[in-house]
């Protein structure tokens, strides 16, 4: 493969939000790396793409392997200028019943597989003296909902890591934001989320609607272009059609 202008890796890189990402940073030109835990959706994301985007199956808990594909993808490309930690699972369970493996899971997969990542590819960046990574927060880390409380923990801990790492990196020339998506109608969504948590999203998100992996794979894009957000660092943008930032809303009837 030809050396990239620029290049980046996605973690859970095979669907949802993670694959919107690939193909929109594939349709601006970048080389791509795409990793997974599910071995036959990066096939199926190879087969669509060709030699536009390296796969590689990872489970973003496992530090070794991280570290290895990380730098093996980057050398490949010759340089590294973006991560995305799209990689990450959720629970929807009620406190009192959330078992204390089913939190720990949690926490190990979002929480720690995104620092493992994030630590490998900052390594690179900071070799070559720039980059910049994102990582996926959510709203559900920044306000209380219910049946989260292992998932907004992992999430709310994304958040403050990522503006921990962005002052840690800044000297190296390293930009660490996230994104945090409302509601968002990824494959998994659509399976899992009844009329009735639905009709609830729609009355509290002020836009009315879910958004789209690609309204999310947009502002991911956004913070990894240097040339378009080079002096945004530590923030959490959230994207999430005015949830977060809704107060007393008119009641539909």
């Amino acid at each position: 493969m030809a050396k990239a202008e620029r290049a980046a890796i996605v973690t859970g890189g095979a669907s949802g939000i993670g694959l919107a990402t690939v193909e929109r940073l594939i349709g601006d030109g970048w080389h791509v790396g795409a990793l997974d835990r599910d071995e036959a959706a990066l096939a199926r994301l190879r087969d669509r793409h060709g030699d536009t985007v390296r796969v590689g199956a990872l489970d973003v808990t496992d530090e070794g392997a991280a570290d290895h594909v990380i730098a093996e993808m980057a050398q490949a490309f010759g340089r590294l200028d973006g991560l995305v930690n799209s990689a990450g699972i959720g629970l929807d369970k009620p406190a009192l019943e959330t078992s204390v493996a089913e939190f720990r899971k949690v926490l190990d997969i979002n929480v720690t597989g995104t620092f493992i990542t994030a630590r490998a590819a900052g390594r690179i960046m900071k070799e070559q003296g720039s980059g910049a990574i994102v990582n996926i927060a959510s709203i559900a880390g920044m306000r209380g909902s219910k049946g989260r409380v292992a998932y907004g923990a992992s999430k709310g801990a994304v958040a403050i890591m990522t503006q921990v790492m962005a002052v840690d990196l800044a000297r190296y020339g390293i930009r660490v934001n996230a994104v945090a998506p409302g509601p968002v109608d990824t494959p998994l969504v659509q399976q899992v989320h009844t009329p009735q948590v639905r009709r609830a999203y729609a009355h509290h998100t002020p836009m009315r609607r879910y958004g789209t992996p690609d309204e999310i794979a947009s502002a991911i894009c956004f913070l990894l272009d240097g040339s378009q957000s080079g002096y945004v660092t530590g923030a959490i943008l959230p994207v999430d059609g005015g949830f977060a930032g809704a107060g007393m809303m008119e009641i539909e009837v």
